[in-house]
């Protein structure tokens, strides 16, 4: 229904406003983690093409940002199991299984080592190396479909992470001077490179959420639309600031509202507008729907047709 879902969106909209702050707060474990181990992740990216960010995503993941039993006791980061060809030191824990064999470490750095070479080893993982280093979702997903972990969400929760603590800054520290520069200066005309809008359906109609620092031109350009398309369907002027929360239409809204959903009363703080955006019909359409003009202002109990 159409109200769970904006009620939905008015949730996620709060977190993306406020995550990030509670993040530093609640994971402060994990900020010291990547500061302990990045230049580590990075030196193995120099030596083995592995992505920094993504060796640092499973090692905060794997390892509970080092506070596991099994990163502890044992110095392993990355859940890596004994299989066939470990010759090292063993230990056992309970995972998929009761009493499995997990390798065991000397040192923090050997783990990192032997993650290293367990994905350039690997067979099966053979193809990630033939991606980017800078395609973080692409190898996240890549480790997934080759059975590094047996959790569905596996991809997700290591992009999360990389995109939560800005992980893919590190990947530059593996290029050359001149690869780097080229490479800022492109997330910087094009950040949705590295943290794309995802994009989601109301209204039968595909929408955006905007975020800190975007606008139209930016977000023109990460979905191949003319910045004036975005205003026009919006019904916004070309000199509007976006503001974090804002609901951004990728294509024009509707006429009238979707059915079973006729009218709406106005509550405290809505629009015109905003309520044109949470029902996605085009502004012009609602004053004519309701025989209003463009002076008319909404009070709190209005009855507002929608259909």
């Amino acid at each position: 229904p159409m109200k769970y879902i904006f009620r939905l969106l008015a949730l996620a909209t709060f977190l993306l406003l406020v995550i990030p702050a509670e993040a530093q707060r609640r994971n402060a474990r994990y900020n010291e983690y990547i500061r302990k181990y990045s230049s580590l992740a990075v030196e193995q990216m120099k030596k083995y093409k592995i992505p920094a960010s993504i060796t640092l995503a499973q090692g905060l993941l794997e390892s509970g940002a080092g506070q596991s039993t099994l990163a502890k006791k044992s110095n392993n980061h990355f859940g890596i199991k004994c299989h066939n060809t470990w010759r090292g030191r063993k230990v056992y824990h309970d995972d998929d299984a009761r009493g499995e064999c997990f390798r065991a470490y000397r040192k923090v750095e050997d783990s990192y080592e032997d993650h290293s070479k367990f994905l350039t080893n690997g067979a099966r993982y053979a193809f990630l190396f033939k991606l980017k280093q800078t395609d973080y979702k692409g190898w996240a997903r890549g480790l997934k479909k080759a059975g590094y972990a047996t959790d569905r969400s596996y991809a997700n929760r290591l992009i999360t992470i990389i995109e939560d603590y800005d992980l893919y800054k590190y990947v530059t520290k593996g290029m050359s001077k001149r690869e780097a520069r080229r490479w800022e200066k492109l997330i910087k005309k094009k950040p949705w490179l590295v943290n794309p809008h995802p994009v989601y359906i109301a209204n039968g109609l595909a929408y955006v959420v905007a975020r800190e620092g975007d606008n139209f031109r930016l977000l023109g350009g990460e979905f191949d639309i003319s910045w004036k398309k975005l205003v026009s369907y919006n019904d916004l002027h070309k000199d509007y600031t976006l503001e974090p929360g804002d609901i951004i239409y990728l294509k024009k809204k509707n006429k009238k509202a979707m059915k079973p959903y006729t009218y709406y009363i106005v509550k405290d703080g809505d629009s015109m507008h905003s309520i044109s955006q949470m029902y996605g019909i085009r502004l012009k359409n609602l004053y004519k729907l309701n025989d209003k003009d463009g002076e008319y202002i909404p009070e709190v109990g209005d009855r507002i047709w929608l259909r």
